[in-house]
C-alpha cells in the first residue's frame, strides 16, 4: 500500500475540497492522484463522493457557466469549450447553458462590446474593428452578434 492516506482520511479530505466549491470529475480523480491513490481507491472514492452528492456534473456545469458569464462575461462558445476540454457532457452543457437567459446575455454582450469600443484608442477604423471583433470572439461570443455590433458601432 503506498497511499499515504487511508480511504477514509482521503474521502473526508475530498468532501471538504468538493464543499468548498463545485468540483468535476477530472478536478477530483487528479486531486486523488496528487494523494498517490490508487486506481480502485480513486474509483471507490469518486463514488461515495456522488452517492453523498459533493460531486454532481449537473450542478457544476451550470455554477460554472453561471459564474463564468457573470463574473468574467464569458460568452456560450467559450462557456462550452471549456466545460468540453473538462469532459463534461453534452446534455449537462446545454442544462448549463439554460442557466443564463436570453436578457441577461445580451444585456451583457451590449455592455462589454460598449465598453471595449470606447476603450480602443485606435484612429484606423479597420484595425479598430478588428481589435473589438478578436476580443468578443476570444470572449466566446457568437460572430454574427459581434459583427452586427461592430457595424452598429462604427455607424456610430
Amino acid at each position: 500500500m503506498n497511499s499515504i492516506y487511508t480511504i477514509k482520511e482521503a474521502l473526508l479530505k475530498l468532501e471538504h475540497f468538493c464543499a468548498y466549491q463545485e468540483r468535476c470529475h477530472g478536478e477530483v480523480v487528479s486531486k486523488l492522484y496528487s494523494l498517490k491513490m490508487t486506481a480502485d481507491e480513486i474509483d471507490t472514492i469518486v463514488v461515495q463522493l456522488i452517492e453523498h452528492n459533493f460531486l454532481n456534473e449537473t450542478r457544476f456545469a451550470c455554477s460554472f457557466a453561471r459564474g463564468k458569464h457573470r463574473m468574467k462575461s464569458w460568452g456560450k462558445i467559450r462557456i462550452t469549450n471549456e466545460l468540453k476540454a473538462r469532459q463534461i457532457s453534452s446534455t449537462n452543457i446545454t442544462l448549463a447553458l439554460k442557466e443564463i437567459s436570453i436578457e441577461e446575455y445580451e444585456s451583457t454582450f451590449e455592455n462589454l462590446a460598449e465598453r471595449c469600443w470606447d476603450s480602443i484608442p485606435e484612429k484606423n477604423i479597420l484595425k479598430k474593428r478588428k481589435k473589438f471583433c478578436d476580443y468578443l470572439l476570444r470572449r466566446g461570443y457568437e460572430s454574427h452578434f459581434v459583427y452586427d455590433k461592430a457595424k452598429e458601432l462604427e455607424q456610430k
